[in-house]
Formats: C-alpha cells, structure tokens, sequence
C-alpha cells in the first residue's frame, strides 16, 4: 500500500466527513438561558433551597421548579395586574375592587390520592382556602368520609389478592382499606339519604353531586374531613362520576329500600361551567387524569381556556388518553389558552404534591 494511500499509517488527517459531522458550530445560546445546575450539599441541608435548584436541576425536576413558577403566579395575580378596557363594568373599574379579585383555581384530583396521606394536604388546601372548586371523582369523596369512620392501612403491592378476599381486605395499591369499614359507612349515610329523600319531596329539593357532597360534609361533622372544610367554606364540590363507587353502591341499595331519591347532573354541569365563565382568571391544578382532569378542562374551555395549568401524572400521550395528553393539546381545544402558564410533571403525584404546596401555598401561610 502507498504511503500516502488513505488508511495508511502516514495518513493522520481527520476525514473532511467526519469532522463537518462531529464539529458543528454552535450558534449562541439566547440572553437569560438557565444553567444547568443542582444543589450544593456543601452549603448544608436547606430544604426549600434545595426544592428551589430543581428549577435549573434538568428533567422532571424543572418541570416541578416551573410547576412552583406558575402556582406562585397564580396566586398573586389580582385584577389589578390588568389594564382596565372599554369591556369593564363600572364595578371592575373600581381600584379596590380590582385589588381583590384573584385568580380561581380548580383542584382536580383522583381517588386513589383520597386513600392516601395526599387527603391531609388536600385538606389543608380546603381549610385553608387555597383553592377556589374541587373536581373529584366517587372514590375521592367516599373515601375522605370513610376515613372519619375507620382508618386505612399501609399494606403492600405484592400482597396476594386472594389471600385478602377471604380475609375481607381490599387492596389500593400499597394501602388495605378492611371491607368493615364500608359497612360503617353504609350505617352512617343511609340515614343520610332517607332524610335527603324525605326534604325532595316535602320541600322539593333536586339534589345534585355537588349540593349531596355539601350535605355529607355538614353531617360528618369531623376536622379532618375534606368535605367537612369545603361545607365550612363554601367551597363546591362537583363529581359528575358519583355514583362510580362506594356512592353508587349505597345509592343502588337505598334505591331498593326507599325509591325515589333524585341526583341531577345537568345542575353541576351547568354550575361548574359558571364557575370558569365569570372568572377574571382562572387555573388548574391537576392530579391525575380520567374524569377529573377532563371535567376541570371542559369547564374552562367555556371561557376559551384557563390563564395556568398544572398537571401531574405518569401517564404517557402515545396512546390518545386525556390523562396522558400534555398541556399544549389542551391549547388545540381551547381548555388552555394559547397564552398561558402551563406544565406537566410526569411524575406520582403523592411524591410532588406536598413538595409543590411546600414551595407555594403554605411556604407564607
């Protein structure tokens, strides 16, 4: 072979191929991009520092750090923020009306997250009153309730379903929920729902999810009860999805005992969409996916979109779910304005939610 042939040992140069592939120049990175960069356990143990470099940490982490931004900037937003237009209503214009008028905020939330300890921080949202209307599914109501009459265990996920049929235990994922304490709740609602019946045809109630929801958390009565604080505040309750559970159950045997009682849908419908369409602003907190997500969506389409939306869930798009879908799909619908805050953690909600209420509601509460 020459000396000089390509492949030889005298032939050190780099391929002109190989280097217009492998150095390709870089154009400059935009002013204010972030850098990359975590926490440093040098400087000690600082828990809200250390949630704070999650934001430039990378992944899911700035995800959460964004999710910290946007649930910050949803609660100070104030009308006042706005510039006033030919639109305002003479009461809009006034400075200090316009000062408290706040953002509402929707908080969606699955069942499962009810079961688990993410009801105390849930809890503590209501209380408080944090959040402005809740979204939730059957289980997410029952199980608050249930709860107040008997508690739920930590159990674990290889634990055989077999074995804990013939012992009258249900499994929730790592959780065991003993099938007495269903029978608890049974004792205490139907009462509940022969006075309920009782109060439609002597005073002509219509029930309807949401005001059944506020009737059980005035009867419950008990401080660590989601429902309990939302019957307390005023804060409504819609789940469109009520008789999907244990509420389904106790509404299917009591129809059986005493037929008649009436729960109307097209009520909430119609208030959950009011919620969203006199709202100035509005935004989303979301846990999970299914019902309680598209329920809190279809309401702010109404006003062509919310102005903040947060989700949290592990559940993938590749498959057309709703759950799985990212914000900007909801954009295409008109449930997420297209000038919006939003984000999506992929993430277990019963790992991110106390961490993001640690970063925003109750870090200046």
């Amino acid at each position: 072979m020459p000396a000089d042939a390509p492949g030889s040992k005298s032939d050190i140069s780099v391929p002109e191929l190989a280097t217009s592939a492998v150095l390709v120049r870089s154009t400059a990175v935009p002013a204010g991009t972030k850098l990359a960069k975590g926490y440093d356990f040098e400087c000690g143990v600082d828990y809200s520092a250390l949630l704070d470099s999650y934001l430039t940490t990378g992944f899911q982490a700035s995800h959460f750090g964004h999710a910290v931004e946007i649930v910050n900037h949803m609660r100070a937003w104030r009308l006042s923020d706005e510039p006033i237009t030919d639109l305002d209503v003479e009461e809009d214009r006034d400075p200090e009306y316009r000062k408290s008028v706040k953002c509402k905020i929707f908080l969606g939330y699955t069942s499962n997250l009810v079961s688990s300890g993410i009801r105390e921080t849930i809890k503590y949202l209501v209380k408080n009153r944090h959040v402005d209307v809740l979204v939730s599914t059957a289980g997410g109501v029952e199980e608050d309730f249930i709860k107040c009459l008997a508690p739920t265990y930590i159990g674990d996920f290889t634990m055989k379903g077999e074995d804990l049929r013939k012992n009258g235990l249900n499994r929730i994922g790592n959780l065991i929920v003993p099938n007495d304490n269903y029978c608890k709740f049974e004792d205490w609602i139907i009462p509940i729902f022969d006075q309920m019946l009782k109060e439609q045809q002597e005073q002509g109630i219509i029930w309807t999810p949401s005001k059944l929801i506020h009737r059980l958390g005035k009867e419950i009565n008990h401080p660590d009860s989601i429902y309990y604080w939302a019957y307390k505040n005023n804060i409504p309750v819609y789940s469109p999805a009520i008789t999907d559970g244990s509420l389904g159950d106790m509404l299917y045997f009591h129809s059986y005992k005493s037929p008649g009682l009436v729960i109307d849908l097209v009520q909430d419908i119609r208030a959950i969409n009011t919620e969203a369409v006199y709202a100035k602003k509005t935004g989303m907190i979301i846990l999970g996916g299914g019902i309680v997500k598209h329920h809190s969506c279809n309401a702010n389409l109404m006003r062509n979109g919310a102005d903040f939306a947060v989700f949290i869930n592990t559940a993938q798009e590749f498959d057309g779910s709703d759950a799985g879908a990212r914000p900007d799909e909801a954009v295409s619908w008109g449930k997420i304005k297209v000038s919006a805050e939003s984000v999506k953690i992929y993430a277990d909600a019963s790992l991110i939610l106390p961490l993001l209420v640690a970063q925003t509601f109750a870090k200046n509460d």
